[in-house]
């Protein structure tokens, strides 16, 4: 950090100014380009959803290309320009940016923007991902289930802007930690990889019963009750934002659920058939990407209507084993859903088998697999607390890094 330091002490002794994006630079809503409008030759296209699968920070080449005939009628990013996704369902992954590096220019859908300025295309990507963006940012993010963010209001967010020269040290050392922190993660997630395949045949084993050598019941029978929950009417803002926690499927993910990303008033449970759950409740997505996965909430919470939650009956039943028991039948069960996104309905689970062999059996499974599932899928131990504690470190040295003192004015 020492020649960093120095050249910022040599070029801005007295800080540096804060300004706003739209004072800098432009936003161009992108348009028309839609997912079928993609090919593999032609003019280079971006599409929204792209930008958060597909791109990191910054880009040369697209995925995908557009004809020459539709690129005339579009809007399009020139190389320096970032393109930044507007929507997402989850508020991190809202206003995730790339910097168009390419020779040429590159079409740009709609719910996208184009930010045309004249600082370092890499620093103002890097400043994207930055905690002081995230928090300006999200403060102001509209939308229920879909969440988005209008280019009136990126262009109130406020950027340092620094010297050229400072950009590009600060670009130049982020790119390499950028690559190395790349390698390691890309080793200790091989590493992971490989435990949980390991974890997925050690599990098969231990459920691998003969039909005849144990009872054999149903989600639902081992269930004192069965629900769904419910979504208040969306655009309401006395619905959302109170103290009670809401899961939506897409948080059920083979995870413990410690917390929600969203929560929702009285007045929004009052409005909706949510309802409330105990916690240990072992509940399993009906909807969407995240069908027939599971996860077992740690608190007490409501849920959307595409959640199936299945309170079970302690004296038949461990809810962990029931856990364990869908998680290791994530396919079968998925294959049962209907509709391009494999949708379940409650029937469908509650008619979904499961073995039913002693509690001490029960248990005995239970307290293996939890241990194998805490090292390959735990975020405070195993080998995923390692991948994040790599994640945390490169992000603490990236928000230094952006970290000025401002101008005094």
């Amino acid at each position: 950090m020492s020649k960093i330091d120095d050249l910022i002490r040599e070029r801005c002794p007295d800080g540096v100014p804060f300004r706003p994006l739209g004072e800098i630079g432009e936003f161009v809503r992108g348009n028309g380009l839609q997912k079928a409008d993609l090919t593999d030759a032609g003019v280079p296209a971006i599409h929204y959803g792209q930008i958060h699968t597909a791109y990191g920070v910054w880009t040369k080449e697209t995925k995908s290309f557009t004809s020459t005939e539709l690129a005339s009628r579009l809007r399009r990013a020139k190389p320096g320009d970032l393109v930044i996704a507007t929507t997402s369902e989850d508020d991190s992954a809202v206003a995730k940016a790339t910097a168009w590096l390419g020779d040429t220019e590159a079409a740009v859908s709609g719910d996208a923007y184009i930010f045309r300025h004249a600082l370092d295309p890499k620093y103002v990507a890097y400043f994207f991902q930055s905690c002081s963006f995230q928090e300006q940012k999200n403060r102001h993010i509209t939308g229920t289930k879909v969440r988005r963010i209008s280019g009136e209001a990126l262009a109130r967010i406020v950027i340092p802007v620094p010297p050229l020269e400072v950009q590009r040290e600060i670009v130049r050392i982020l790119d390499a930690f950028t690559e190395l922190v790349a390698e390691l993660v890309a080793e200790l997630v091989a590493e992971l990889e490989a435990r949980r395949v390991q974890y997925q045949r050690y599990r098969a084993k231990l459920f691998a019963f003969e039909e005849c050598a144990v009872e054999w019941s149903t989600l639902g029978g081992v269930s004192v009750k069965v629900s769904s929950g419910g979504t208040p009417t969306s655009g309401r803002a006395e619905y959302y934002g109170g103290d009670i926690p809401w899961l939506r499927t897409q948080e059920v993910d083979f995870a413990p659920i410690t917390g929600t990303a969203m929560t929702i008033t009285e007045a929004g449970l009052q409005n909706s058939s949510a309802k409330w759950i105990p916690a240990h409740c072992v509940i399993i997505a009906m909807y969407g990407a995240t069908a027939a996965k599971v996860a077992v909430n740690e608190i007490p919470l409501t849920t959307n209507q595409a959640c199936c939650n299945l309170e079970i009956n302690q004296e038949v039943a461990d809810y962990r084993f029931v856990y364990h028991w869908v998680a290791s039948q994530y396919e079968r069960l998925r294959s049962l859903g209907e509709g391009s996104q494999s949708n379940l309905n409650a029937k469908k689970v509650r008619e979904f088998p499961i073995p039913v062999p002693p509690m001490s059996v029960q248990k005995q499974i239970v307290r293996i697999l939890d241990r194998f599932d805490a090292l390959v899928n735990s975020l405070t131990d195993g080998l995923p607390a390692e991948i994040a504690a790599r994640r945390k470190q490169y992000a603490y040295y990236r928000d230094r890094l952006l970290s000025f003192e401002e101008t005094a004015v």
